[in-house]
């Protein structure tokens, strides 16, 4: 057998021991896989939150794949349906209003991580979206915390201040915009006679649902909602809306000023600043509280979304580490996507940062960010079960009698025949 020199020998070890350093170093790399449906958005906060969890793990690495979101709903609802998991991705995001659909429908398919995430860090209602028998399976990301939007400088020319708008009642509302009809013509508000998100808004500020805590339909003989239809229709029936169609007609109306405010999700806050010409012209007051209703708020949700690691995740341990690392405990994080893609998150210890308590010329100076947070803490959690959609629909259905002066009663009773036929 032919010897090998000391100096041939040494060279192999460190050869070898740099194959073995290669090995272990590309063992330890992994990537991965999210879901998500907006690239300016969601996908692009996700990239930021990787970004940063990657300075201190650098050889992972993250993929993002963005779907149109019904295209990504279907994929995701057939594929966990057949029961393969090959190709599902580590996270994927979920609208809230679905969640509990997906984590009832599919038992098992998603990862609790009530052990791995301090939920008392993040807004109570938000929690609750993606709570199921006391397990927590979500981690929480964008608020559709809502607030009344107005032109400050119209409702000004009116006799009307910011004062004016704070802690009042929907009935309030309704006498401020009747009375600056008569002063000055303008219209306060454009409603979209085919969306119910106006029912959702005015249903969670007291605390209720379509469905109660065990996930029990809770339409007939359900006070809020008799009270937030009955609502609905005092404010259509007063004059002072115009009906718009679709989400281009219904931006369209207040930033061209066509009309003077509106009520809806934070995310708005983006669509009204993309009309720089109009900056020291808006104002943001919380959302009107439903009159004579035991519990009702001046704060409510629409919208939003979080993240949910699937048990099958081939990175399961790591999509948790970095949701956790980042998503649920990096206050910078949160200051950073506020200001680049004005996304508000749910962290509540993030509110402290500098981002939230700026003040913003655009709306005459006010610390939106600040007030929009200050709101979701308020926000009362309730049960979206698994049919909001289908009640949605029948609500829909009743709109034009309703509108019409129809009995309140009787349109309950539609709504309510119509859901519990769809859910059978």
């Amino acid at each position: 057998m032919t010897r090998m020199s000391t100096g041939l020998k040494r060279s192999l070890a460190v050869a070898l021991a740099s194959v073995s350093m290669f090995s272990v170093t590309a063992a330890s790399a992994a990537e991965i896989l999210v879901w998500c449906w907006d690239p300016n958005f969601n996908g692009a906060t996700m990239e930021q939150a990787f970004a940063r969890y990657q300075a201190e793990h650098p050889d992972d690495t993250i993929r993002v794949e963005i779907f149109d979101k019904a295209a990504m709903e279907q994929k995701l609802q057939t594929q966990l349906a057949s029961g393969t998991t090959e190709g599902l991705p580590d996270i994927v995001l979920i609208e809230d209003y679905r969640a509990q659909k997906y984590l009832l429908s599919f038992p098992g398919a998603f990862e609790p991580l009530t052990d791995q995430i301090d939920y008392s860090s993040f807004a109570p209602y938000k929690v609750a979206v993606g709570t199921v028998d006391d397990q927590s399976y979500s981690m929480p990301f964008d608020s559709g915390v809502t607030g009344y939007f107005y032109r400050a400088d119209l409702l000004e020319a009116a006799g009307y201040t910011a004062a004016d708008l704070e802690d009042i009642t929907w009935d309030r509302l309704i006498e401020i915009g009747v009375d600056i009809k008569e002063k000055t013509g303008e219209t306060l508000l454009p409603i979209d006679p085919n969306d119910a998100g106006w029912l959702r808004i005015m249903m969670q500020s007291a605390g209720s649902w379509y469905f109660d805590e065990a996930g029990n339909l809770t339409i007939a003989d359900n006070p809020v909602i008799k009270a937030s239809l009955e609502t609905y229709q005092r404010l259509m029936n007063a004059g002072i809306t115009k009906p718009v169609a679709g989400w281009t007609e219904y931006t369209g109306s207040f930033t061209s000023g066509d009309t003077m405010s509106t009520f809806t999700g934070v995310w708005m806050t983006a669509t009204i600043k993309a009309n720089p010409d109009q900056s020291g012209q808006w104002g943001v007051a919380p959302i009107p509280r439903l009159d004579g209703v035991e519990g009702s708020v001046n704060a409510s949700n629409l919208g939003g979304s979080s993240w949910y690691v699937l048990s099958s995740a081939p990175q399961k341990d790591m999509a948790i580490d970095f949701l956790k690392t980042i998503w649920g405990a990096d206050v910078d994080f949160y200051q950073e996507i506020l200001i680049n893609q004005g996304a508000l998150g749910t962290y509540l210890p993030a509110r402290e940062g500098e981002a939230f308590q700026a003040s913003d010329e655009f709306f005459g100076g006010q610390p939106v960010w600040q007030n929009f947070s200050n709101w979701l803490a308020e926000i009362p959690a309730v049960n979206y079960g698994i049919f909001t959609e289908e009640a949605d629909t029948a609500v829909v259905a009743q709109l034009p009698a309703l509108v019409n002066g129809g009995d309140v009663d009787e349109i309950i009773s539609a709504i309510n025949a119509q859901v519990s036929q769809q859910i059978q």
